[in-house]
């Protein structure tokens, strides 16, 4: 990965893109620039079989839904965690909105067309932020945070998920291609020029079972304090750079963690918890399984 204005020589970019060695650009704020590697691999048929999938209204939505219920699901496990060690006031709340997420993850089985499950992606996930505003003022009353913010992120909280988020958008990037799956067509997020939509479908099982996960986890801990982010004129806020070698340090740490993943049945490394993913959607897509099984954490 390639922070800010870091810089590669071609000859590198040549030997990487020669070992499969993917290459990620990253602007300061953790957003994807760009991601480099050899020629799209794979088997073409798989990539036929995901194109017609995408263009077909009735496989896109199936693969749209199970995303979405993935995604909720993780969400409503956190928000039973949070409440474990919070006050009651903060618990009853933490459990209404729980309630919240979860209607949306049934409806989301009503859904017709894409916008109405992308509709209750949408509103559930706006309980579950809220339910971070209440899990952070128990947790990290020093910080402030509102609601979701970007482009910029209007305080350390957000500045800290938008990178984490790129981090997780770079390594399912690199999965999905490296099972021969083109990263830009996806079911949930629509086709639209240089955005990744399939590696976005992806990130959103990964964001609160996931990302969410280890970023709120760090601010829990105070293992990031004032000193790792850096305000802007503008009002936005970024990592600093004392903050990114903690992140990325935490990072590594974070993905050699082993879990138990629930389809598997087995321990994997964190680490390959996107190629894993990205193998049972190419298995979907080529029929082995009869819908896509998005990763579900622990509570």
């Amino acid at each position: 990965m390639i922070v800010g204005h870091g810089q590669i020589t071609t000859d590198a970019l040549a030997l990487c893109a020669q070992k499969r060695i993917g290459v990620t650009g990253l602007t300061g704020s953790g957003r994807v620039k760009f991601v480099a590697g050899g020629a799209m691999g794979g088997n073409v048929f798989l990539r036929l079989r995901q194109y017609r999938a995408a263009d077909n209204d009735m496989s896109s939505l199936s693969v749209a839904r199970m995303l979405v219920v993935g995604k909720l699901a993780n969400a409503e496990r956190a928000l039973k965690r949070w409440s474990w060690d919070a006050p009651m006031a903060t618990r009853r709340k933490l459990k209404r909105l729980g309630l919240q997420v979860a209607e949306q993850a049934d409806k989301v089985w009503d859904a017709k067309t894409g916008d109405h499950a992308r509709g209750c992606e949408g509103n559930g996930t706006r309980a579950y932020f809220a339910a971070v505003r209440l899990h952070l003022e128990n947790v990290r009353p020093d910080l402030s945070f509102e609601a979701r913010t970007r482009r910029p992120p209007r305080d350390p909280v957000n500045a800290l998920l938008s990178y984490c988020y790129g981090l997780a958008l770079a390594e399912i990037a690199g999965a999905l291609e490296a099972v021969g799956l083109d990263p830009q067509v996806g079911f949930l997020h629509g086709v639209r020029p240089g955005r990744p939509s399939l590696a976005l479908d992806v990130l959103e099982e990964f964001r609160t079972g996931v990302t969410d996960r280890f970023a709120l986890g760090l601010l829990a801990r105070r293992q990031l304090g004032e000193e790792a982010f850096t305000p802007t004129v503008g009002g936005g806020w970024y990592l600093s750079d004392q903050g990114k070698r903690r992140l990325f340090e935490a990072w590594e740490d974070y993905r050699s963690e082993e879990i138990i993943h629930p389809l598997l049945e087995r321990t994997i490394p964190r680490a390959s918890l996107a190629a894993t993913q990205a193998t049972l959607m190419a298995r979907f897509l080529r029929g082995d399984l009869p819908s896509y099984p998005p990763y579900v954490g622990p509570a």
